[in-house]
């Protein structure tokens, strides 16, 4: 019964509705309260219109009364989706802090959501590439134009400083200082960091800056331009993280790799640990609130230390 309707609430617009008032008061509650990101927000706003799709497809109109087997049917309608684990889990974390805030609120007496387990979340280490696909992947021919001399300087950074892609596409003139070697960086929540930019990736956004950006700005129209942003398009706007996975997707299918932009954040961290970084510094570097998180790279250390072994050592496979 939970599945047919889950069908037809997800085949219809997410934003067919708006929200209740509670959740609309939650999300405000995110941002002032908790400085959340825009993106944050965007994502809860979207995992909550999906929730309240649901639940006026069982005759639920209040969250407030939503039932623990409500919430089971939401989480059966993201899995019958074909949704990853990690996103099953996001979305219903998302409700659960929800629900968690009616309570608090007084505007709902249960938190149904609490008793609802997360989904178990496979174990996955980060996807990586090794050191000679990355050369593979920065050496190829670039077009000497501005656009390619904006590519090849979007590609260098990422895997030179290990950026997320909101990071590289939020970065604005003023957040560089290259005389001094540093990047301004706003990551999650909206929190500052400073990261380190050097040799390659230093020289080609420099480059870029001076020969490229100039000409990109040069042809643009009028309307939606940005000038204080450092990576733009060929009218002169903010360069939009679709358009960069575009880049890294196309520039990575050229030399055979299947590859998105977290792939060079992921690689740089791993390779930077397997040239001996120190941990503390590298969380300091990815902008990680927990070094838990940061952790996850030595595993993946360890498991490019076994290859090696296997596929080195003359005893390694003999029985």
């Amino acid at each position: 019964m939970a599945a047919v309707a889950v069908s037809a609430v997800y085949h219809r617009p997410m934003d067919a509705a708006p929200l209740h008032s509670s959740a609309e008061e939650f999300i405000s509650h995110l941002t002032v309260e908790r400085g959340a990101s825009r993106n944050t927000l965007a994502a809860y706003r979207r995992d909550l219109r999906a929730y309240e799709s649901l639940l006026r497809s069982r005759g639920v109109g209040d969250p407030a009364f939503a039932t623990r087997e409500d919430v089971g049917a939401f989480v059966f309608a993201l899995q019958q989706r074909g949704l990853a684990p990690a996103s099953v889990e996001r979305s219903l974390a998302a409700v659960k802090s929800f629900h968690k805030f009616l309570v608090r609120e007084g505007l709902a007496e249960d938190h149904p959501a609490g008793r609802v387990p997360l989904p178990k979340k496979p174990s996955r280490l980060p996807d990586v590439v090794s050191i000679e696909d990355i050369e593979r992947l920065l050496s190829q021919p670039f077009a000497e134009d501005p656009a390619g001399m904006r590519d090849r300087a979007i590609l260098e950074t990422l895997y030179g400083c290990g950026l997320r892609v909101s990071e590289l596409t939020g970065l604005d003139l003023l957040d560089l200082d290259l005389n001094e070697g540093m990047l301004r960086v706003r990551g999650k929540g909206d929190k500052d960091r400073v990261v380190p930019v050097a040799g390659v990736a230093e020289a080609l956004l420099d480059d870029y800056l001076r020969h490229g950006r100039p000409h990109l700005k040069a042809t643009r129209s009028r309307g939606g331009t940005d000038p204080s942003a450092v990576f733009v398009n060929v009218r002169g706007g903010r360069l939009t993280r679709q358009a960069v996975f575009g880049i890294v997707k196309r520039y990575g299918g050229r030399v055979g790799l299947d590859i998105h932009p977290h792939t060079l954040r992921h690689s740089f961290a791993t390779h930077l640990l397997e040239g001996g970084a120190d941990l503390r510094a590298l969380q300091e570097m990815l902008g990680h609130a927990d070094i838990s998180t940061t952790q996850v790279y030595t595993h993946v250390g360890v498991a490019h230390l076994r290859e090696e072994y296997l596929s080195t050592h003359p005893r390694a496979r003999m029985r």
